[in-house]
Formats: structure tokens, sequence, C-alpha cells
């Protein structure tokens, strides 16, 4: 029996193919779809979409008052008048119109 001097190629290729699978699967964690990288963004669009949900909450609040300001179970005189002069033009008779 002789032994070849050849070199073995079968742990560097064991070792070249753990570290290539290794490789892909750190960069996948890291900038794939399901990564720490989008896990950030979804976290601040999260953090920006609540602030833009709060500022609408507090549009709807607002125009809600006005609503039940115009109800007719209640009836604010001065938003009436505002609204009577901003949407109908109406002017009072002791008012100068200057243009």
């Amino acid at each position: 029996m002789t032994r070849s001097n050849r070199p073995k190629f079968g742990p560097l290729i064991y070792f070249a193919a753990a570290f290539a699978l290794s490789s892909h699967f750190t960069f996948a964690a890291v900038q794939g779809d399901f990564g720490l990288f989008r896990r950030v963004e979804i976290t601040a669009e999260a953090q920006t979409l609540g602030r833009k949900l709060d500022r609408m909450n507090a549009e709807i609040a607002v125009m809600e008052n006005l609503t039940k300001r115009l109800s007719d179970t209640y009836l604010d005189l001065d938003l009436l008048d505002q609204q009577a002069r901003s949407v109908l033009g109406l002017l009072r008779s002791d008012e100068i119109v200057i243009r």
C-alpha cells in the first residue's frame, strides 16, 4: 500500500461551504426582509404613524366639538355668526365692507 501525497480537499470544501452558509444567513439576519435593519425601519415608521394618528384624533375632536356646537340641541351663537360670515358672506347692518 502506498500513500499518495495529494492534498486533501474534503475539509477545505467543508469549511468553505460552512463559511458561505454562515455568511449568507448572517447577511439575511441583518439586512434581509425580516432583518435587524428592517425592524428598525418598521419601528420608526410605527412611531411616525402613531404621531400622525394622534394629530388626526385631535383634529377629529375639534371637528366633533364644532359639530356639537352647531347641532340642534346646543347652539353657539358666536360660532353660528362666524359660519354665516365665512360661508354665506353675511354682514350686520352696522358693518362696513372694505375691499
